[in-house]
């Protein structure tokens, strides 16, 4: 059994989280895989997602290789601190997630299919942590940008709770939101394992295989 610390697996109250900045960290300017601007601009045509899985190295990783997705930056988002940086996440004293916000063409690939990429490459059961990695910031979360974003996102998970169920996990522990204010994470977490090929990745799925987008 794993003896968590309550300060870093429970949700900091809105009056104890930092204070943060005014002011945005300072990040990359360029995705360093294929070199677009890296902004929060959604060119015409193109959409956007959001998700937390854990670490958002190996989370990244996951989503620039998908055909069809057209540029992921990593982040901070779902909690208190404004303009965090990475060591006031880990405090567990902003609320944050460790979040990859995916700028994707619908016409390529849809808002299922990655959902059900989202769920095929985590352990959506396991509360404030995914794998050796333990805190309220690498929590499971899909961060809705409309209306019907959140509806699939619920839906999959009642469809998906049930695989895992069957397979013999626990209940689902992630949280399904509309999307939160995203802050940039610092340039040396951007696109990190692809600066740092063996760099560390915690992420892992649990065999499971999802409906949802996948022609069920």
């Amino acid at each position: 059994m794993f003896s968590f610390k309550s300060d870093k697996t429970e949700m900091v109250d809105a009056k104890a989280a930092l204070a943060g900045r005014e002011t945005p960290i300072p990040t990359a300017e360029t995705h360093f895989v294929n070199g677009r601007p890296l902004n929060l601009d959604i060119p015409d045509g193109m959409d956007v997602a959001m998700f937390g899985m854990g670490c958002f190295w190996g989370v990244e990783r996951i989503f620039w290789q998908i055909e069809g997705v057209y540029l992921t930056m990593v982040g901070y988002a779902g909690g208190h601190t404004s303009n965090p940086t990475y060591e006031e996440t880990c405090t567990g004293k902003t609320g944050h997630n460790e979040v990859v916000r995916v700028v994707f063409d619908p016409n390529v690939i849809s808002f299922d299919k990655l959902i059900a990429i989202f769920w095929e490459n985590h352990d959506p059961t396991q509360g404030m942590r995914q794998g050796n990695d333990i805190g309220t910031q690498y929590r499971s979360g899909i961060y809705a940008f409309s209306d019907a974003q959140l509806s699939i996102a619920k839906a999959s998970k009642v469809a998906f709770a049930e695989r895992l169920s069957a397979a013999g996990y626990g209940a689902v522990t992630t949280e399904i939101i509309p999307a939160p204010e995203f802050f940039f994470a610092e340039d040396y977490h951007q696109q990190y394992l692809a600066k740092n090929p063996a760099g560390y990745c915690g992420i892992g799925g649990t065999g499971v295989t999802c409906p949802i987008g996948l022609g069920a």
